[in-house]
């Protein structure tokens, strides 16, 4: 199956050929990308803290900034999925992609 649909208000085209991609337009793909350079800094200065003998508090508060903020890119990975492949895939009659979705979310609420 393939799903190339353009969304006129999504950012996300998915495609399947036997294994599955998602295609984020380059402005999601920055954002994206920008967001994790980000949080690759917050983790070199977590480490950098610890190696410094930084007070506990303060590190646990830069480890919570840091995952706050894998939360952020997860959210926006979460409802480029959900407004694009799960939606395409629903409207082919693929209605399995909804398991796979509710396995997403249980994985993410575990954290």
């Amino acid at each position: 199956m393939e799903y190339e649909k353009d969304h006129v208000n999504e950012e996300t085209i998915c495609l399947e050929h036997g294994d599955r991609r998602s295609h984020h337009s380059d402005k999601v793909k920055k954002n994206l990308v920008t967001r994790l350079n980000r949080i690759e800094g917050q983790i070199r200065g977590i480490k950098g803290l610890i190696e410094k003998d930084t007070y506990c508090d303060d590190v646990i508060t830069q480890i919570s900034a840091t995952q706050s903020a894998l939360n952020s890119v997860a959210k926006i990975l979460l409802e480029g999925h959900l407004k694009g492949c799960v939606i395409d895939r629903i409207n082919e009659g693929d209605e399995e992609v909804l398991d796979e979705f509710l396995i997403t979310i249980q994985k993410l609420m575990k954290k």
